[in-house]
């Protein structure tokens, strides 16, 4: 599984492609397949997502889970304080480990 993501523009949010517009949260994540890097130059050149990349992930059945842990916790959101990070719809998703 291919996941697309990158930062909104306006809040510098992590946002995830949902196979026609970015969300907040991963378990919205659309697999992008062969299509990611098209999909991001035309998402960037449109001035609706910075810096847009392609990532290695996992069908899970909460949804999908990115492949590497720096993607995981930028799914999760800041780690610093708790009460401002993203409530994924996985609900062991603070357990992900490498």
């Amino acid at each position: 599984m291919k996941l697309l993501t990158g930062n909104d523009l306006k809040t510098g949010d992590v946002v995830w492609w949902t196979g026609s517009d970015w969300s907040r949260h991963i378990a919205e994540a659309a697999d992008v397949d062969g299509h990611g890097e098209a999909i991001a130059a035309a998402e960037e050149a449109a001035r609706r997502v910075n810096a847009p990349y392609v990532i290695d992930g996992e069908a899970t059945p909460t949804g999908p889970r990115p492949g590497h842990i720096k993607e995981r916790i930028r799914a999760a959101g800041p780690t610093v304080r708790l009460d401002l990070n993203i409530k994924p719809a996985d609900p062991t998703a603070g357990g992900w480990v490498i």
